[in-house]
Parts: C-alpha cells; structure tokens; sequence
C-alpha cells in the first residue's frame, strides 16, 4: 500500500501519492552557464529523467535561470543552501520549485518572505535536511539521553523538517515536499520511517553521497528500494559520483524492480544447480536483451512476471506463480509455461522463437 500524502504539480509533472513515482537529478554544469546546462537537462530528460535540480546560490546562477526555466522540457527546481535571496529570484525566475536546507537557511523573517513569494507563484518547496548540515548539540543531547546515536540523527533530521514545514504552513504553503537524507542507510530508513507519520508531505527519497556507480547503486538500491517496497517515497533521485545519466539509469532500475515502472517488467531466475539442463546464463541474457528492446519499441508487455528457470522442478513447478516461462527439460530441450501449465516442449531454437512471439503478443 502506497502511504497517502498530499497532491499537487510541480509544473507539469504530478506530486504524491496519487501519481506516480518520479524520478530526479541535478545538473553538475555551472548554472550560469545556460547552454551547458540546457545541454545536460535535455540529455537527461532523454534518459527518462521527470525533474531536474540546478544549484542556485550566486547572482550569476539567479540571472540564468528564466532562460534556463524557459527552454528547459522538464520542471527544474533551484537548489538553494547559502542565500535567501537566491530563494526568492529563483521563483521570480519561473522555477517550478526551490529547494530549502532547515540546516542553514533558519531565518524566520526571510523564510517568510520566501513563503509568501511561493504562495503567489505556486512554487513548490522541498524543504530538504540533511545529516551534514545539522547542528551537533541536539545530537549530543539526544545521545546523553540514552538514544542511540542512529536513532538520534534520524530523530534530529525529521525535527528539523517538521519544524521548517510547520512554519511555511504557518504562511499558508501548502504545495511542500520533505527529505531527511543521510549518508548512512540505517540512518536514512530510519528518519524517513519516522518523518512518513508526522504529516502528509510527499517525501522525496535519496541516500545522499551513495557513492561511486556500482557501490552507490548498490547501496541506493538497499536504502530507497526498502522505503518504496514499504510504500514510502514519492520521488526519488539515486546520488551517485557519476554522470548524471547514469543518476537516471539506476533510479529506472530501482523503480523497475520495486514494480513502480509504468512498464515495469519482472524477469526471475533460478541459481545454477547439479539439475540444470540448459545454459541458463546465456538464456537469460537473450531474455533480458529481447524484453528491453520490445521496451524499446514501445512494445505493450502483459506479461508482467516472467521466469526463465534451469529445469521443470523450477520451471512449472516453483515458478508457476510467473505469468510466462521458459526452462530447461532433458534431451536439450526447453519448455514453454504460463501460470503453471506446459505449453509445449521444442528445441533450443524453436523454443526462444516461440518464447519471444508469445511476449511480443502478450496474449
């Protein structure tokens, strides 16, 4: 079950729980340097990226970005740490939404200011803490006070947050969204699992300085991936010392295996054992290359759950659950199964052309 927030539009794209989940970046260009970083924003929202961040805390970055807003495909929100009035030209700029770190930016007065020019513009804020930037004496109490110190970042990071939200509502924002990230994914599940039952903001999820491609995907996967299977996450960007390309990759990877692809695909397989009677690796292989090119192509797959399997024990048998199925069978052949019953039995050849003609057709 999704957990239910609230719902509005970031631009044209659509916030909550009664939407889907989103995927975000940010760009690595200079944001004054508009045509570099319309470049990386185009290239990005090729990839499948819905909304995209630029950091905005110098004069020069504020000028950019109305050329920025008005040729950039998808929303872009303005990521602001230092400067509150980097805040307030980047909604008089036609952002869709700015980004506000309750770790720095802790002016009442100025958040005020911020609140009423977000209201009047229908900017969406993303009031957005993280580990870093908090302050340590909290902690210290907390952690004298016999919490345990995980416990307690992720206590200090949804009280940060609580307390920002809290004071723009009490300026009649209501379009807001919040993250609590943190390096550390213990930390992280934490907080957002606490921070899911103070209010219903849409939650925008990352471990934040995953790392490199491999290990921060990885560890991406285990943090945001846990959150969404529990239903928590609304939109999502995977932190990752890469390309940002690849930012897009990992998070479409993730939503896939969590089934929250508009086409999200399940593809099983089973381990190599003593009663494979095929080449498994390679079949799956051929399997995952034949359903993304249909992807690719925009083909409409139904079959929403397939197995590719060593031998009939695991074929029919333990993956009769899948709606379609290919395994292994003596005297190398491979046989055809949906929900449980065997189609038929054909050689290796015969076998992956009926296969990828029963997913073509989805019937």
């Amino acid at each position: 079950m999704r957990r239910k927030s609230r719902n509005f539009f970031l631009g044209s794209v659509g916030i909550g729980s009664g939407h889907r989940v989103t995927i975000q970046s940010m760009c690595n260009t200079r944001t004054a340097d508009i045509d570099s970083t319309l470049e990386q924003i185009n290239s990005l929202a090729a990839c499948g990226c819905d909304i995209i961040r630029v950091s905005a805390d110098s004069p020069a970055d504020t000028a950019a970005l109305k050329d920025i807003c008005a040729s950039s495909p998808i929303p872009v929100i303005a990521d602001i740490q230092f400067s509150g009035e980097s805040a307030l030209g980047a909604i008089a700029a036609g952002c869709a939404g700015i980004r506000v770190n309750p770790g720095i930016l802790s002016d009442e007065t100025l958040l005020a200011r911020i609140a009423a020019a977000a209201k009047d513009n229908g900017t969406v804020i993303r009031v957005g803490a993280n580990a870093g930037s908090l302050k340590l004496h909290r902690l210290k109490e907390l952690v004298n006070g016999d919490m345990d110190e995980k416990d307690a970042m992720a206590q200090l990071l949804c009280e940060a947050v609580l307390e920002q939200c809290r004071l723009l509502e009490k300026y009649g924002v209501t379009k807001i969204k919040a993250a609590v990230k943190s390096s550390d994914i213990a930390v992280t599940l934490k907080a957002y699992r606490r921070l899911a039952g103070m209010g219903d903001w849409p939650l925008h999820l990352g471990l934040t300085e995953a790392g490199t491609c491999e290990k921060g995907m990885l560890r991406s996967a285990i943090a945001v991936g846990s959150l969404l299977s529990d239903g928590i996450g609304d939109t999502i960007r995977i932190s990752l010392t890469a390309p940002p390309e690849e930012e897009i990759a990992a998070a479409k990877r993730i939503l896939d295996a969590c089934g929250l692809l508009e086409d999200s695909v399940e593809i099983i397989s089973c381990p190599t054992c003593g009663r494979t009677e095929i080449d498994l690796i390679a079949l799956v292989r051929k399997v995952e290359t034949l359903v993304a090119e249909l992807r690719r192509k925009n083909t409409s797959l139904l079959w929403k759950k397939i197995a590719v399997m060593g031998c009939p024990v695991n074929g029919p048998g333990e993956a009769r659950n899948a709606d379609i199925g290919i395994a292994g069978s003596r005297n190398g052949q491979l046989i055809i199964f949906r929900k449980g019953e065997v189609l038929g039995a054909y050689s290796e050849t015969e076998a992956f052309e009926r296969f990828a003609s029963l997913l073509s057709a989805g019937s």
